[in-house]
């Protein structure tokens, strides 16, 4: 006899039904019962017999659910349900007696801490391919010169090796990030029973010792409420993700005939319907659009989580919603940017014309005048005189005369000419993290060393 006395209505049925969803714990949820019942076999609280008729039955439905065959009831509300459902069929009334000293409250709590446990080592092993691709990137192309931007116009010229390595401490953060997460997941859930702790003499640590935890989690309430290690995934992936867009954005404008920086290969782009000339860069736009996508997810599982009382409420259903897709959508991300950054060829005598702009010398010019002891807003002031009378004239900075540099300023000699010369404002930046050559070696052995 149930609590309810009447059934349930078509469409709270489906509201409540997360099978669609949550299908795919089923490899964690086979693990955490096996392991849960071998724990109550232990303890004396089921029989040997019973524990292996379960176990044969898991087995069965194992089979099932691997090859496709695993036969699904409408009324199936989730893949758990579903799991203990069919076992029963299989190994017949033992099977109801799995569910001992377990709710599905730290069941699915459980389940999902396995998947981000997996899902966070996985990423960091992408994390870790793109970051390879882009080290190989950067000592192919470590000494080709090409501009350096801000506010997307041309600053000052750097190596194309320092550039890529911009994005490889960035996936070292991401790297770090995610593999905090997995020290989030350390402590097992399960044991905690609906939110209060079992009536049975159980064996937490057993448990966890099967499935890879390293320990319990102290206190029955948080262990069924938390899902800290959710946000702390969909967090790391928001940042990864917004990483990647930015390498999306720059390998969109470097590709365009207006930059012309680099050709992307055909297998990371696309034609048009309509312009049979046209090569669109739509993956490297696609990582600009997904990563808005992911920092979504974080910001509604926030939501969910937001003055949710504890301990277990059924808002907390909606937190594999945004995890699975945040998971699968980080994962191709990485994929493809690991493939164009794979693929890309760069072009080094466009991006050295663009870097050969002798406006982009003005830094260097000012700061010569400051090692003269001239204080650096004068300095900046001389220069950018001289700037704008570059401008107006439309003339390079070489083709001003010797007279009338020095009329702009008598510091203005040979010497500021010859930092007219492109090598000399690539190889100047010698400080710690600049793009001289010997600076970026250091960065290459040291990203070399991480990555190791």
């Amino acid at each position: 006899m149930s609590r309810f006395a009447e059934p349930q209505d078509p469409d709270f049925a489906s509201i409540n039904r997360s099978l669609d969803v949550d299908q795919r714990l089923w490899p964690y949820d086979i693990a955490q019962s096996r392991a849960h019942s071998r724990m109550l076999a232990a303890q004396g609280i089921l029989s040997n017999e019973d524990r292996d008729a379960i176990h044969a039955g898991l087995d069965a439905v194992e089979a099932e659910l691997r090859d496709g065959s695993f036969p699904f009831r409408e009324d199936d509300e989730d893949i758990h349900m579903a799991i203990e459902r069919r076992l029963t069929e299989i190994a017949g009334p033992v099977g109801g007696r799995l569910h001992t000293a377990r709710s599905r409250n730290d069941q699915v709590a459980t389940d999902v801490a396995l998947f981000v446990r997996e899902a966070a080592i996985e990423s960091v092993e992408r994390v870790e391919e793109l970051m390879a691709a882009v080290l190989d990137a950067a000592e192919a192309h470590l000494d080709w010169p090409l501009p350096g931007y801000t506010h997307l116009q041309r600053a000052q010229p750097v190596y194309l090796g320092h550039h890529l390595l911009a994005y490889v401490w960035m996936l070292q953060r991401d790297r770090e990030r995610l593999q905090f997460v997995g020290t989030q997941v350390r402590d097992l859930p399960l044991g905690a029973g609906a939110l209060a702790g079992v009536n049975f003499d159980t064996d937490r640590r057993m448990v966890a010792d099967e499935l890879g935890f390293s320990g319990v989690a102290p206190n029955s309430l948080d262990a069924v409420a938390n899902r800290d290690f959710i946000l702390d995934f969909l967090a790391a992936a928001s940042t990864c993700a917004t990483h990647l867009s930015r390498l999306g954005a720059e390998l969109v404008l470097w590709s365009s005939e207006e930059f012309g920086f680099v050709v992307l290969a055909d297998a990371w782009t696309s034609g048009s319907s309509i312009m049979p000339q046209k090569k669109n860069p739509d993956a490297a736009e696609l990582l600009r659009a997904k990563a808005p996508r992911i920092v979504g997810h974080l910001s509604a599982l926030h939501g969910v989580l937001h003055a949710l009382p504890l301990t277990y409420n059924k808002d907390l259903q909606e937190d594999k919603v945004h995890l699975f897709d945040a998971v699968d959508t980080l994962r191709l991300c990485l994929a493809a940017a690991a493939g164009m950054v794979r693929s890309a060829s760069f072009k080094r005598d466009r991006m050295a014309q663009a870097a050969s702009d002798e406006l982009i010398a003005a830094t260097d010019i000012a700061d010569l005048l400051v090692k003269r002891g001239m204080p650096f807003r004068e300095a900046h002031g001389i220069v950018a005189r001289l700037v704008r009378a570059s401008v107006e004239s439309g003339r390079k900075l070489s083709e001003f005369t010797r007279e009338e540099l020095l009329g702009h300023s008598a510091e203005l000699d040979d010497e500021a000419r010859g930092l007219l010369v492109q090598e000399s404002w690539l190889e100047s930046k010698i400080s710690e993290g600049g793009t001289a050559l010997p600076r970026v070696r250091e960065q290459l052995a040291r990203a070399r060393a991480l990555l190791a």
